[in-house]
């Protein structure tokens, strides 16, 4: 009697309720093979001498000799493996070559089942040690994929229980064998607070890898679609790095309320908590541009009068705090009244926040940053100029030294920041009425229309 649990059913459960961003196929791919190494690098590689067991499909997934030694595995694969050919499967290999068969030579401690059409062909993965458990999994709908990545104690428990009854269903001998091995790693240490760390570490790794990254196959994708791809991953990326980091600061304001402590202690945690929300802010950033170059849309349709002068004021207060924290002093330049501005109240903000800690990243100690706001004809004019210490001359902020990632990152190996490229602030800008400028005898300049109904 055939197993009526399979891995599509287990990989749909898992993804019940999962809030994410959905990618398309190639996307999901290069983050499914960013994830492997993420995993087996940052995590798996100081814990596999304790040994544990592995369960994958459709591919063994690891790829270190240590770990299949170390670690008893099942995976569920083709007829055949290693030598299929998918049309299908796009995870699979489909060399037959000898170098394949070379590859696998040394692979022994792990057993192979046979891997049906039900079970389908997205790429499956449960680590479990004592001190390091994961399931990582790619789910989904053809172009509309998503990343997996579940630590927690219940969706641990589940699988592990769903994998035993497949086995006991499919060949028993297995099914006792997983059960045997589950119950000699003891209790286990369950952590989800390795989900919390695998996110912004997968970010910055598939950020630096972009640049050097080549799409096969160029026949279907020219360098735009290539970009889109790109912004779809980088949405992707953000919206999940943000979700651990808010988690963070509601824990780290629990805490504050809740319990007494020394004010060394308090200023530790509130400076993790500004450094969080700084981080939360940078990835909303990037997240708005990436979705701009994904979606193509740049349509100004929603935009509305707003007061400029007033957005300043609510952000000068959070500016002065961070500013602070790096020695910079920060002077603000605005007459009394200014002509009302169209533009996207929410996003403007962020933008302006963004602005703000990417030109002042480089900064030495004692500079003084000056924004200043005029009128300028039919638009109003934001500058940022900076001031040395002792010094009345105004400096110009300098550009990006870093290297661009892509169609919307910037990195920059001197301030060690990832930040949005100047091709990205200035469509995202545009998308919200503003056009930048930035020269050397000027600095930074932005130009925002003013409302014709003033």
């Amino acid at each position: 009697m055939k197993s009526q649990i399979t891995i599509k059913k287990i990989q749909d459960l898992l993804i019940k309720g999962f809030q994410t961003i959905h990618v398309d196929d190639d996307t999901s791919r290069r983050m499914w093979w960013a994830s492997l190494e993420v995993i087996q690098k940052e995590f798996l590689s100081q814990n596999y001498q304790e040994g544990g067991i592995w369960v994958a499909s459709p591919l063994p997934a690891l790829n270190d000799k240590k770990f299949f030694n170390q670690l008893h595995g099942w995976l569920w694969s083709p007829e055949g493996f290693p030598y299929f050919q998918k049309d299908n499967a796009g995870f699979l290999p489909a060399d037959h070559s000898s170098k394949i068969k070379k590859d696998f030579d040394f692979f022994g401690n792990y057993k192979v089942l046979n891997l049906s059409q039900k079970d389908g062909y997205e790429p499956f993965l449960m680590i479990i040690t004592p001190n390091f458990q994961c399931i990582l999994s790619i789910a989904g709908e053809k172009d509309k994929k998503i990343l997996l990545m579940k630590c927690d104690e219940e969706s641990l428990k589940i699988s592990i229980e769903l994998m035993h009854a497949k086995l006991n269903r499919e060949n028993y001998e297995e099914g006792v064998k997983f059960r045997n091995a589950i119950n000699n790693l003891g209790n286990l240490n369950f952590n989800n607070q390795f989900e919390k760390s695998f996110w912004p570490i997968l970010s910055a790794k598939l950020a630096k890898l972009g640049q050097n990254h080549k799409i096969k196959n160029s026949e279907k994708n020219d360098k735009k679609n290539v970009q889109i791809n790109e912004a779809k991953l980088l949405s992707a990326i953000s919206h999940e790095v943000r979700t651990p980091l808010a988690t963070i600061r509601t824990l780290i304001s629990s805490t504050l309320k809740k319990y007494n402590m020394d004010e060394s202690m308090r200023n530790r945690l509130i400076q993790i908590d500004n450094e969080c929300n700084e981080q939360i802010d940078r990835f909303g950033l990037i997240f708005n541009a990436a979705e701009l170059v994904s979606n193509e849309v740049p349509s100004l349709n929603n935009l509305a009068k707003i007061n400029l002068a007033e957005i300043f004021k609510k952000l000068v207060p959070i500016w002065n705090k961070q500013l602070k924290r790096r020695g910079i002093y920060l002077k603000i330049d605005i007459p009394s009244q200014l002509p009302q501005i169209l533009s996207d109240s929410e996003k403007l903000e962020l933008m302006l926040r963004g602005l703000i800690d990417k030109n002042t990243r480089g900064l030495k100690e004692g500079s003084t940053l000056i924004l200043e706001l005029r009128p300028a004809g039919q638009k109003l004019k934001l500058q940022l100029k900076v001031q040395k210490l002792d010094s009345k001359t105004k400096e110009i902020p300098k550009g990006d030294n870093g290297s661009d990632l892509g169609p919307v990152l910037n990195w920059n190996p001197q301030t060690g920041s990832l930040q949005l490229s100047q091709n990205a602030t200035q469509k995202l800008l545009a998308s919200l009425g503003g056009h930048v400028t930035q020269r050397r005898d000027t600095g930074l300049t932005v130009f925002f229309p003013i409302s014709d109904s003033n």
